[in-house]
C-alpha cells in the first residue's frame, strides 16, 4: 500500500477551538483540530496493513484487526500543531488534550528485534503531494529510536475512547506523547527502521529550525535542529478576551501550561509583560496539559493586557515573542466602579 487516492487534495485546516473555548481537561472529539498537509486520502480500512521492515531481524506486517488483538496502552497527552514550518516565530496556538489508544511501538520493534546499528524510526502516511513547494511522493517524518524504545509512543487507533475519524488519520495513526503533531503520522502504513534521520522534504527542507549562531559550534556542524519536542507553552482560557471586569472584585486568571518535559513553574502578568507572578498549578498526568491559576484584583480602571509563561522541568521558559512558543496575551476592560 504504497499510494492512495487523494479525495480532497491540498491542504486541510480546521480549527473549531481557539484558547479561550478550551475550558475542559480533556478535549471533545469536535474540538481537536485537523491538519493534513497534502489532503484527505481514500481509505479502506479491511484492507488496511502496516509492515515493519528495515533494520530488522524479523520484518512484520499487521492488519489493523491483528493490531487491535494486541494488548491496548491508553496515553493522555496534549497534542500541539507545530504551526506554518516556514514561520517558525509565529505562534499557532491550535491545541487539544486527548486519550489516545493503540499498541505501544516499542512492544512491537521488540517482537521485530532492532539491529543494535539502527538508530531512528521512519514512519510513512500513504498521503502525498505538493506542500509549499515540494515534492512528497509519501507524508515521511522520521524520531530517534531512543523515543520509540522508551515507550508510550503508540500506533493509535482511538481518541478518547472513539474510534479514530478519517480526518484524524484513521484507520491508525503514530502518537508520540511530547512530539509535536507533525510527527504524528496519520493514514500510516510503514515502518522503516534506519541508521540515518529519513531523507523526506518534511524532515530535511521543513520542520526544522535554525540555531542560534552561537549555539552551532556546540552541535557538530549543524545549522538546524528539527522541531521534535513540544516547547514549553501556555494559554490563557479565563478571563476570555474583550471581557469586562469590575474594578476592586476579585477575578480567576486561569489556563492550560505544557510541555514534554513537563511544567515547572506558570506565571501571570496583569501589566503587559512588564512583571510576572507565581501562579497555582496543577500537577501533570501523564503527558496532559496543567491547569494553572492566579486570584487578581483590579485596582484601577482601562485597558489592561494579561499574559502568561511557562517554565518547564529543564529550566527553559517560554520566550516572550519570536518563536512559535511565544507568550500568549489576552486584553481586558476593567470598568470603573459605579
Amino acid at each position: 500500500m504504497t499510494r492512495a487516492v487523494m479525495l480532497q487534495k491540498g491542504l486541510v485546516i480546521r480549527f473549531p477551538r481557539r484558547p479561550h473555548q478550551l475550558t475542559e481537561t480533556a478535549t471533545p472529539l469536535d474540538g481537536i483540530f485537523t491538519l493534513a498537509h497534502f489532503g484527505i486520502p481514500e481509505i479502506e480500512p479491511r484492507l488496511w496493513t502496516i509492515r515493519i521492515e528495515g533494520m530488522v531481524q524479523r520484518p512484520l506486517v499487521l492488519s489493523v484487526e491483528e493490531l487491535m488483538r494486541r494488548p491496548k496502552r491508553t496515553v493522555v497527552s496534549v497534542h500541539e500543531c507545530a504551526g506554518n514550518p516556514l514561520k517558525p516565530t509565529e505562534a499557532f496556538r491550535a491545541v487539544a488534550n486527548v486519550a489516545w489508544s493503540g499498541a505501544d511501538l516499542r512492544e512491537i520493534l521488540d517482537e521485530a528485534t532492532v539491529d543494535s546499528a539502527a538508530r531512528f524510526v521512519w514512519s510513512y502516511g500513504v498521503d502525498h503531494g505538493e506542500y509549499e513547494g515540494t515534492q512528497n511522493a509519501s507524508y515521511l517524518k522520521d524520531l530517534p529510536l531512543e523515543r520509540a524504545m522508551a515507550g508510550e509512543v503508540l500506533l493509535a487507533y482511538e481518541m478518547n475512547g472513539e474510534p479514530l475519524t478519517i480526518e484524524h488519520g484513521a484507520p491508525v495513526r503514530l502518537f508520540i506523547p511530547g512530539f509535536y503533531g507533525t510527527n504524528n503520522v496519520k493514514w500510516l502504513y510503514r515502518i522503516e527502521i534506519a541508521d540515518r534521520r529519513a531523507d523526506s522534504p518534511m524532515t530535511t527542507v521543513l520542520y526544522n529550525d535554525a540555531l542560534p549562531s552561537a549555539s552551532r559550534g556546540n552541535s557538530a556542524g549543524k545549522s538546524a535542529r528539527p522541531v521534535w519536542e513540544i516547547a514549553p507553552e501556555s494559554v490563557i482560557v479565563a478571563p476570555p478576551p474583550n471581557a469586562e471586569l469590575p474594578v476592586g472584585q476579585a477575578v480567576q486568571i486561569w489556563g492550560w501550561a505544557w510541555a514534554s518535559r513537563g511544567v515547572a513553574r506558570a506565571e501571570v502578568s496583569t501589566d503587559g509583560g512588564a512583571t510576572y507572578q507565581r501562579a497555582k498549578l496543577d500537577g501533570r498526568a501523564q503527558w496532559s496539559w496543567q491547569r494553572f491559576s492566579y486570584d487578581w484584583v483590579p485596582v484601577s480602571a482601562g485597558t489592561v493586557a494579561i499574559s502568561c509563561r511557562a517554565t518547564d522541568s529543564d529550566g527553559v521558559t517560554q520566550p516572550s515573542h519570536g518563536a512559535r512558543n511565544s507568550v500568549h496575551e489576552t486584553v481586558v476592560s476593567v470598568a470603573p466602579a459605579d
